[in-house]
């Protein structure tokens, strides 16, 4: 599955059913309030921190919700340099502010700042989720022309599923069965003159087929900006496993008929740290009935897996499960949270990347954009080590007591670092015998330092890196120059 910064458009051509009244001014409502979105953007550059990529220019499309609020896509406006906008009949175009951006959903509001834009506008209602099988409209602008394109399609699924631009987090998603094109990315899916999604993804694989964000999580992401700020998703924070193995819940006195999943392991500072435990048998959420499979019933139309209801929550809101524990069915609860131990596993947008560099050799806490950028690179030989970190770094509960992996990523040649490439691609441990849990760590102890020497120390390598620590700020002053950091 891939997202499209140029944005996304749902096409099918063979659903001829009316969404719309056959009166005229039913449409035109929807077109006065559908904006394309013009963007130019530049991002940061991973592997090489000093820099920045070149500007890059894409379109996507939003559409009014009220109070001069544009709603569109994170991955549309993401690394904006510039944003400008234009409605239906408009000639001119308008810039506009970025509000608030939520990148663990892709959704995004907009305030175009002149007035005029805004002159003869509607805005959209949201509906509800939509049935299966029901037909439904896009609206927005694909790449190839600057006048509204309106398509149609039909709703194929509900299932929970990652969202391509965090590529960490699942939410609810709508299926379609429809060709996509990009720059519609942010337009609003129409179904009884209201909104019942927004366009935002393709699958790679198969064909004609698009999603949709429902209205379950653009709800969610309204409310959560109502004080001024987004906050985030909760995390519950467990992984769990199906209980089909009839002599598997036979061998953990699992009373005949009552389903549910087990739970495998906890993660560190999630919401169920502290009140649930391993091996505990989840039976309800909520009031709710877990299958065997883990899912519980959405609607009439669709079972989801059981944590769509935690998606539901803000921090604080209770989680009630009903747990089979130690040959008793008891009740647990507990409040929602976030996890801020998964911020680092999520994409970056907007903010330049850390780093600090030590006689030539570059350091930087390891993240997904920095995963990629040295995947990329081609000089990967001996990263097993921090990608298995990387992958169980919550799971393991090294994310108790370390912010994050520091990591030798790549060096720049000089006299001064000539053998260290030994200790490419490994996991900083301590530096003078200082521990290393974050790059503010590293940073300090390095200017704090005295010492004749540094001693890097790597994770699991008994044979520490020594550099002479006047040589290498000597050293470090010619690289700028050399290699154009300045």
């Amino acid at each position: 599955m891939r997202i499209l910064k140029s944005g996304l458009i749902v096409l099918v051509f063979s659903i001829h059913f009316p969404l719309f009244s056959e009166e005229k001014s039913d449409f035109d409502h929807v077109r006065k309030a559908v904006v394309q979105i013009k963007v130019y953007s530049q991002a940061f550059s991973t592997f090489t921190p000093w820099a920045t990529d070149g500007v890059r220019a894409s379109s996507g499309t939003g559409f009014l919700i009220g109070n001069k609020r544009i709603l569109t896509n994170a991955h549309v406006i993401s690394n904006a340099k510039y944003v400008q906008v234009q409605r239906y009949n408009q000639t001119e175009w308008y810039r506009v502010k970025i509000l608030h951006v939520a990148h663990d959903c892709d959704l995004a509001v907009l305030e175009a700042e002149d007035p005029e834009f805004y002159k003869d506008s509607t805005e959209l209602s949201l509906g509800e989720i939509p049935e299966l099988n029901s037909s439904l409209i896009v609206v927005g602008y694909p790449i190839g022309g600057n006048k509204v394109s309106v398509t149609r399609g039909i709703v194929s699924r509900k299932e929970q599923s990652k969202y391509e631009h965090s590529s960490v987090d699942s939410h609810l998603v709508l299926q379609v069965d429809a060709a996509i094109n990009p720059g519609n990315s942010g337009g609003p899916a129409i179904q009884n003159n209201k909104v019942v999604g927004v366009a935002f993804q393709v699958a790679t694989k198969g064909e004609n087929i698009g999603y949709l964000i429902p209205t379950k999580v653009i709800r969610h992401f309204l409310k959560d900006i109502e004080d001024g700020r987004y906050d985030g998703y909760v995390e519950l924070g467990i992984g769990t496993f199906n209980s089909f193995n009839t002599s598997l819940r036979k061998a953990k006195g699992i009373p005949e008929g009552l389903e549910g999943v087990f739970v495998t392991r906890i993660l560190p500072n999630g919401s169920a740290d502290g009140y649930l435990k391993e091996g505990d048998y989840l039976t309800e959420i909520d009031g709710l009935a877990i299958g065997r499979n883990g899912t519980i019933t959405l609607d009439k139309d669709a079972r989801v897996d059981f944590t769509e209801t935690v998606d539901d929550k803000y921090s604080g809101e209770p989680i009630r499960f009903k747990v089979f524990r130690n040959g008793k069915l008891i009740d647990v609860e507990f409040k929602a949270k976030r996890m801020p131990d998964f911020d680092f596993m999520r994409n970056r947008y907007d903010t330049p990347f850390d780093y600090s560099m030590i006689g030539g050799l570059l350091f930087q806490e390891m993240t997904r954009d920095l995963l990629g950028a040295w995947s990329r690179s081609g000089n990967t030989s001996g990263g097993s080590q921090f990608l298995y970190r990387y992958d169980y770094f919550i799971e393991d509960g090294i994310g108790r007591t370390k912010k994050a992996d520091v990591v030798l990523y790549r060096k720049l040649a000089h006299p001064v670092n000539s053998s260290s490439d030994y200790f490419l691609n490994l996991v900083l441990e301590s530096v003078n015998g200082e521990a290393i849990n974050s790059l503010a760590d590293l940073k300090r102890i390095i200017g704090e330092s005295k010492s004749k020497f540094l001693k890097l120390k790597f994770l699991n390598i008994d044979l520490p890196l020594i550099l002479d620590r006047e040589e290498t700020q000597k050293a470090d002053s010619q690289i700028r120059s050399t290699y154009g950091l300045e």
